[in-house]
């Protein structure tokens, strides 16, 4: 027999209340920085939603918002100078075919107006790189209401 007060069988149990304790201060330090997170997320949403509709354009949905922005803009804010977004963004603006029918048109200027909208609710230091990046694009009003 021991002379101590930690028998052999009661050692397991407090090693084990420890580690239960040590994962559940674990699981509340990452579910409290998701929810700080999340509550950024749909404060930003909720502005650009707002910004959208001052504008006349429809809102998405506001869990569509926060999954494809998050709080910082996602890729839109990462580099939107970057050759190869504003290429993605140009093939995007075009008429719609494949290979060698595929041709530039005046795109309508929603689409652009709705990005610099975004941009400027989650990466406003950007907005400058944004216009230098698309301002050289030829928009007009070609969607019909």
């Amino acid at each position: 027999m021991q002379a101590s007060g930690w028998r052999c069988e009661h050692r397991w149990i407090y090693l084990g209340a420890a580690l239960l304790l040590v994962a559940l201060m674990v699981g509340g330090l990452v579910t409290f920085s998701k929810t700080t997170s999340s509550v950024v997320a749909n404060e930003k949403a909720d502005q650009l939603a707002t910004q959208l509709e001052h504008a006349g354009y429809p809102a998405p949905d506001h869990g569509t918002i926060v999954r494809t922005l998050g709080t910082d803009g996602g890729l839109l804010c990462k580099d939107p100078g970057n050759a190869l977004i504003v290429a993605q963004a140009k093939v995007a603006l075009s008429n719609g075919a494949a290979g060698p029918g595929q041709r530039p048109v005046i795109s309508d200027n929603v689409a652009i107006n709705a990005a610099e909208l975004a941009v400027s609710a989650y990466c406003p230091d950007q907005l400058g790189a944004f216009k230098k990046a698309y301002g050289d694009l030829k928009y007009a009003d070609t969607v019909k209401n």
